[in-house]
């Protein structure tokens, strides 16, 4: 059996499984496109936002790319951002980077990856415009340090899109959070990142930045 047919095959054997452990479960599963939830996360085939969170399909909505940024010239995000917020009603936004992100290390240490690297320039502006915070911090804790800045950038960019300015003027309650993931335990990290207005934001970027710092001392 090639890979790509072990696929369908072990598609057809989940799918039958569910059905016998949990009858009716896809037949519930076309009405439960109701989520509170908006996942933005990186690519990394490790990081699985369902499993992490406990959360069943159609509870979470999901955005990934590498190294989960969230810039104004993306349309992408910035299009299921607005899906999320104005036609699904989410309340929370999680943007969750993860320690061991490769993206993030390889834009840490200028390491050229090929196309990517115009993706991850925008990382590295996050690295530069933090430098003289990463110059105070150990060597080897500067990748996780970085994959944290990183997620306080992208937290503050999804807050100053035009979709949450709007969302937010007309009085609709999205909460916008910083979370990072751990692969070596397992466990979601709160960076103390959160917003539910533009007023509220330079708060919680403050208070962010100065744990980040921490790592310093």
């Amino acid at each position: 059996m090639t890979d790509i047919a072990e696929l369908f095959a072990h598609n057809r054997e989940w799918a039958a499984l569910m059905e016998k452990e949990r009858p009716g479960f896809f037949t519930n599963l076309k009405a439960q496109q109701k989520p509170k939830y908006m996942w933005i996360g990186c690519s990394d085939s490790r990081v699985p936002a369902n499993q992490i969170t406990g959360l069943e399909p159609g509870e979470v909505f999901v955005h990934r790319n590498v190294a989960n940024v969230v810039v104004h010239s993306d349309l992408n995000a910035l299009s299921t951002v607005q899906f999320a917020v104005e036609m699904l009603k989410v309340e929370h936004i999680m943007v969750v980077g993860h320690y061991g992100c490769s993206g993030v290390t390889a834009a840490l240490n200028g390491v050229r990856v090929g196309l990517a690297d115009n993706w991850l320039r925008h990382v590295q502006d996050v690295r530069d415009r933090h430098k003289g915070l990463l110059d105070q911090i150990a060597e080897s804790q500067k990748p996780d340090a970085l994959v944290e800045l990183n997620v306080i950038e992208q937290v503050t960019n999804v807050c100053q899109s035009t979709v949450m300015i709007d969302a937010w003027h007309r009085g609709q309650k999205v909460t916008i959070h910083g979370w990072v993931y751990g692969l070596d335990d397992g466990l979601i990290k709160d960076l103390n990142m959160s917003a539910n207005s533009l007023s509220a934001l330079e708060k919680g970027y403050k208070n962010a930045i100065a744990n980040v710092l921490k790592r310093a001392v």
